[in-house]
């Protein structure tokens, strides 16, 4: 179990990194929104990639006792959201990201940027 959600947010994004997800970063959402606390966001270069990504994300946490509330989008493999809750991840294709652009929409968040 983890204490914070911000450092649930940090593994996810090493999970994610763990399989090579490009343009990972996390936004936090506390104070201005309820929904929940952190956005994790991240895309795969191909629709096989980003189940990829997801599956790590979902079998990481397993490890550590936490299962998602929720998932979806497994089928279409475009965005597959995996909700944790307080912390909601999202694994897109490429052009499904640059259509939706979530940072934009909650621009208001503060951004933290994961590399490799």
């Amino acid at each position: 179990m983890y204490k914070s959600q911000k450092r649930f947010a940090n593994r996810v994004a090493k999970l994610a990194l763990s399989k090579k997800a490009e343009n990972v970063v996390s936004l936090d959402l506390r104070g201005l929104t309820t929904v929940c606390d952190f956005f994790v966001i991240c895309e795969g270069s191909s629709d096989v990639h980003v189940r990829a990504i997801a599956d790590a994300i979902v079998d990481g946490m397993k490890e550590s006792g936490e299962r998602p509330w929720h998932v979806e989008g497994y089928e279409a493999r475009k965005w597959i959201l995996i909700d944790y809750v307080s912390v909601v991840i999202h694994v897109f294709d490429t052009e499904t990201r640059d259509y939706y652009q979530l940072e934009r929409l909650w621009g208001d968040a503060q951004i933290q940027e994961y590399k490799d």
